[in-house]
C-alpha cells in the first residue's frame, strides 16, 4: 500500500462536517481549509472515502504543490512530479484548471504547459519516443493556482459524489444530495425517532435521512473513475464494498415522512426512493403545509422551502413562512426540533420566533441560513 495526500472537496460552510466524516472513517489527522479537507491515506482510504463521505463533492489525490510565477517554473516543477508512478503509459489525462490572484492568469496556457510537462515526464519514464496513445484509463488532472502557488491533483471520483445514482427525476430547483445529507447530519435526529420534511420536492432530504438512518454508504450503488486504475486493484474496491455491506443496518426501522403540495413531486419522490432501495422505508404523501399535524413526540423536521428569489413569488413565500411558524409552534410540535434552510433574510420575523442557532450555508451559489429551533431532549427511559 502506498500513501497519498487525499483531498475531499466540499461546498463552503460544510467543511467541518466533511472533516467529521473523515475522522469517523478513522483518518483522524486531517486539515480543514476553505472548500476542502486534506488527510493522508492509502488506496483503501481512497475507495472508502468515495463510498462513505456523504457531504464531500469529490475525492482527489494531491500530486504536488509549488510556487510558479513563470511558465518555465510551472513546466519544470510539474515534470519533476512522479507521474510515472501513478499513470500507465497509455493513460488518458485531460487537464482542467483555474487561476486566482496569480501571475499565471491564463488558464488555457497553464493547462497546455501542464499537459506538455506530463507528456515529457511519462515519455521519459516509459522510454517512449513519439506520441503517447492515451487510449487507457482516464485520469482527470487539475492545475489550480492561488496566489502563485500551484497545486496539481487527480480526481478519483469522476462524476461528482452528489450523484448517488437514485434520481429518476427532479423538480425545478433540486437540492444537491451532499447538502441534503449535511442538513440531516447537522440535526440531533436519531434513527429511532420520527423525521418529517413537509416540502420534500423530489424527496432528497428524506432519502438521505434514510441512508443515514440505516448507515448505508451513499456511494454503494455507483461507479468511480479510479476503479479502472491499475494502482487501485479490484480487490481493494471489493474489500471497501464488503465493509460497506457489513456495516449497513438494514434492520433499523425508520419513521420518515416526506410531503409536498405537488402530486407530481410525490410520484418522483417515490420513484427516487425505490431506485435507492428505500421505497418501503419512507412514506411520501401529497399534503398542504397547513394540514401538517403529528401525535408523535421528540421528532425532527428538516425542510428546504421555496426562497422567493423571484419577485413574483415573494408574497406567496412570505405567507408560507408565516403559516409554517404558526403550525410548527403549535403544541403538537412542541417537543420537536425544526431546521429550515432559506436565503430569505426576514425569515425569523415571518416565522415569528428567533432561531436557537443559525448556520451560514451555500445552496449552489445562493447564500442561505440554516435556522435551527431545538426542541427539548428526549427523556432517558
Amino acid at each position: 500500500m502506498n500513501k497519498y495526500n487525499i483531498i475531499a472537496t466540499s461546498a463552503m460552510g460544510i467543511e467541518a462536517i466533511v472533516a467529521k466524516e473523515v475522522r469517523e472513517l478513522g483518518y483522524t489527522d486531517c486539515i480543514v481549509e476553505n472548500g476542502k479537507v486534506t488527510f493522508d491515506g492509502d488506496e483503501l482510504a481512497i475507495a472508502r472515502a468515495n463510498l462513505w463521505l456523504r457531504t464531500a463533492d469529490r475525492i482527489k489525490i494531491k500530486i504536488g504543490e509549488f510556487k510558479a510565477t513563470s511558465f518555465e517554473e510551472l513546466f519544470e516543477n510539474t515534470k519533476a512530479l512522479p507521474w510515472g508512478d501513478l499513470l500507465p503509459a497509455n493513460a488518458e489525462f485531460p487537464v482542467s484548471g483555474k487561476s486566482v490572484k496569480s501571475k499565471l492568469y491564463s488558464v488555457p496556457d497553464c493547462q497546455a504547459i501542464v499537459k506538455k510537462a506530463i507528456v515529457s515526464s511519462l515519455s521519459s519514464y516509459y522510454k517512449i519516443n513519439g506520441w503517447l496513445q492515451e487510449d487507457g484509463p482516464t485520469y482527470k488532472i487539475e492545475i489550480s493556482i492561488l496566489k502563485d502557488i500551484a497545486t496539481l491533483s487527480i480526481d478519483t471520483s469522476g462524476i461528482g459524489l452528489h450523484k448517488r445514482g437514485y434520481r429518476t427525476d427532479q423538480g425545478e430547483a433540486p437540492l444537491k444530495e451532499t447538502l441534503a445529507a449535511a442538513l440531516v447530519l447537522l440535526t440531533n435526529w436519531k434513527p429511532d425517532s420520527p423525521f418529517i420534511d413537509p416540502m420534500c420536492g423530489s424527496g432528497t432530504i428524506p432519502i438521505e435521512a434514510a441512508l443515514i438512518g440505516q448507515n448505508i454508504a451513499p456511494g454503494f450503488n455507483r461507479d468511480f473513475i479510479s476503479e479502472k486504475w491499475p494502482i487501485i486493484s479490484s480487490d481493494i474496491w471489493e474489500k471497501a464494498r464488503e465493509e460497506a455491506e457489513n456495516l449497513a443496518n438494514y434492520d433499523q426501522e425508520l419513521d420518515i415522512l416526506g410531503s409536498d403540495l405537488d402530486a407530481r413531486m410525490i410520484k418522483i419522490s417515490n420513484d427516487n426512493a425505490f431506485e435507492a432501495g428505500l421505497g418501503d422505508l419512507i412514506n411520501f404523501k401529497q399534503m398542504k403545509v397547513s394540514d401538517l399535524y403529528t401525535k408523535k413526540d421528540f421528532g425532527t423536521l428538516v425542510t428546504n422551502p421555496p426562497y422567493g428569489e423571484r419577485l413574483s413569488d415573494k408574497d406567496q413565500v412570505e405567507k408560507l413562512y408565516k403559516e409554517l411558524g404558526i403550525i410548527l409552534e403549535r403544541d403538537s410540535f412542541s417537543s420537536w426540533s425544526k431546521y429550515i434552510l432559506t436565503s430569505h433574510e426576514g425569515f425569523e420575523t415571518l416565522y415569528g420566533k428567533p432561531a436557537t442557532k443559525k448556520r451560514k450555508l451555500f445552496n449552489g451559489f445562493i447564500k442561505t441560513d440554516y435556522y435551527q429551533y431545538f426542541g427539548p431532549r428526549k427523556p432517558k427511559i
